[in-house]
């Protein structure tokens, strides 16, 4: 089976069940600024987990693009990857535990005719915050699963996403051993004392990987072997003239290559380059770890000539196709940078190790972090030169900043868009406030939103604009916007067709996240946005004045102003 009709069957399946698809959103998320990139299905659904009415009603489905980059050192065996595709079917206070269990059941057994004796389950055990998941076991039961295990939290267990908020257990459903589909049962809300709430609106949301389901039913053992992979890996082989399954060093080095090369080019499509700051500096890593392991290869051609194979896999990706140029650009201009890094990094080792035994540990990090070493040619040139080089200790310095990468990467902030507190949603509702008044006052309405990151304590919004703003210009913006809170404005919601909120004046330039229809927040006779976090009901609920406390570039033509509530 290839993964274009597995999504199509997929979906054709939760159609037919009633669920109405969802877009595919971008890789940065919008409604949960506490992760750097959407690394699961729900991220786009946060505000509708939390209770807000989705336009397209409470079951929903889609297929979802995610990176995840906890574990970017794994990259290299057979099945983990740094860019994925997640299936995932939603119930926003509909359906529950039993109609869940048994769609999957069905879609297992009856679309991928998966015999059930392959298949086994693992439930919640229970402890001192929340009952045994007797209920889903009990279903499981009921279709004739026999192979069913209770774990403990770590193993069965989803959320809440910051210190509080939706959370609950989860039933994991796997092939031969092989987890293949999850499905999250949010039944409680964790609150501020660490009590353990149970929810008026209970959601099921489940999540199963492309590129995991296509290799087990295909039987191939790898991911990189499925045709996720395959056209980025017949590429490398032409350009390296080397062949994937010959030796382990060099599959390895080509799965990481590949995985690196696929992910750098869905980042870039979604408006992300090559920098020294989150999402910024994960692209540079991906980009330069892909450089370094092509050397392992002989190095005799350029990175950006595999986008073609990135192509040829997901060809109905539109962001892919309008931004092949830029991807290629991006890809390029950075491994040519890196090159030049790493020739520096070279000269740089020479002073180091100059008339000495032994390259201290601080100095053979610094030029794997810095500089991009491999650990490979760092003991190559020290064995070269007769130094000593600890590979001990050297990996324990790793060990120390992966785990610091780990943590950044699963968490920026302790909290967000996520926890829908009072704060957040004042400032949320003060950056449509804010970006209407840049329209306003810079006399420019082609001004649209770039980015956004919202937490309790402060709001950022990046939008394009191609100069730093003068003081006058900020305190004007700041005025006006104080000046509709003052004003007390409502704020409505209204569910339309995308097309009557164009009709409408409604702004938004995340259409697609949307589907057909959409929610349009309206603030008084000031602004009119599609938009779907969460938003006070008048200005007056917002407490306190707005106030800008800086104002910088994000990027090239994007500016960036973060604002606070005093």
């Amino acid at each position: 089976m290839r993964r274009k009709e597995l999504i199509k069957r997929y979906i054709q399946f939760f159609i037919s069940k009633g669920h109405k698809e969802i877009k595919n959103s971008s890789l940065i998320p919008e409604n949960d600024p506490t992760v750097l990139f959407t690394t699961a299905g729900m991220h786009p659904l946060v505000p509708y987990l939390l209770g807000q009415p989705h336009a397209l009603g409470k079951r929903l489905c889609n297929v979802q693009r995610c990176i995840r980059t906890g574990d970017i050192e794994e990259v290299g065996d057979p099945f983990h990857h740094t860019f994925f595709e997640m299936l995932g079917n939603w119930s926003l206070g509909d359906y529950f535990k039993k109609e869940s269990i048994n769609f999957s059941f069905e879609f297992l057994t009856k679309e991928l005719k998966i015999p059930k004796e392959k298949i086994s389950v693992t439930c919640f055990k229970g402890d001192k915050d929340c009952p045994k998941d007797e209920e889903s076991a009990k279903i499981w039961e009921s279709l004739n699963i026999k192979n069913i295990k209770f774990l403990p939290k770590e193993d069965n267990w989803w959320g809440p996403a910051g210190k509080t908020g939706p959370c609950g257990p989860d039933t994991e459903i796997f092939i031969d051993g092989i987890e293949i589909w999850n499905n999250v049962f949010m039944q409680y809300n964790k609150n501020e004392n660490g009590n353990y709430i149970p929810l008026t609106q209970k959601n099921v949301d489940t999540g199963m990987g492309v590129e995991r389901v296509i290799s087990i039913i295909n039987n191939t053992g790898d991911n990189y072997l499925t045709d996720c992979f395959k056209p980025i890996i017949l590429l490398i082989e032409k350009k390296s003239e080397k062949n994937y399954g010959k030796n382990e060093k060099d599959t390895r080095t080509m799965r990481i290559i590949a995985d690196h090369i696929k992910a750098a080019s869905f980042i870039i499509a979604d408006g992300i380059t090559p920098g020294n700051k989150e999402q910024g500096y994960i692209l540079r890593r991906l980009i330069r770890r892909a450089v370094k392991y092509s050397r392992e290869l002989g190095n005799n051609f350029s990175l950006s000539e595999l986008v073609e194979g990135v192509y040829q896999i997901y060809p109905e990706y539109e962001i892919i196709s309008k931004n092949k140029e830029k991807i290629i650009y991006e890809i390029k201009e950075e491994e040519e940078k890196f090159l030049k890094t790493l020739e520096k990094g070279m000269n740089l080792f020479k002073k180091l190790t100059e008339n000495k035994k032994e390259i201290e540990c601080k100095d053979s990090f610094l030029l794997y972090q810095s500089y991009g070493f491999p650990v490979e040619l760092i003991e190559e040139e020290c064995k070269k030169r007769g130094i000593i080089f600890s590979k001990e200790k050297f990996e324990e310095e790793c060990n120390i900043h992966k785990e610091l990468s780990r943590t950044a990467t699963q968490g920026k902030f302790k909290s967000g868009l996520a926890d829908n507190s009072e704060k957040t949603t004042q400032l949320h509702t003060c950056s449509h406030l804010l970006l209407e008044a840049l329209r306003k006052v810079l006399k420019d309405n082609s001004i649209i939103q770039k980015g956004s990151n919202i937490t309790p304590d402060r709001l950022r919004l990046d939008f394009n604009f191609d100069r730093k703003l003068t003081d006058e210009e900020l305190k004007e913006v700041e005025l006006l916007v104080n000046t509709q809170i003052e004003k007390n404005l409502e704020v409505t919601r209204k569910e339309m067709s995308l097309n009557d909120a164009k009709k409408e004046g409604a702004r938004g330039n995340f259409e697609d996240r949307y589907g057909e229809r959409v929610s349009v927040y309206t603030i008084g006779n000031f602004s009119k946005e599609i938009c779907a976090g969460p938003h006070v009901k008048r200005l007056g609920e917002i407490k306190g004045k707005f106030k800008i406390i800086k104002e910088e570039s994000s990027s090239a033509g994007v500016r960036r102003i973060k604002a606070i509530i005093t």
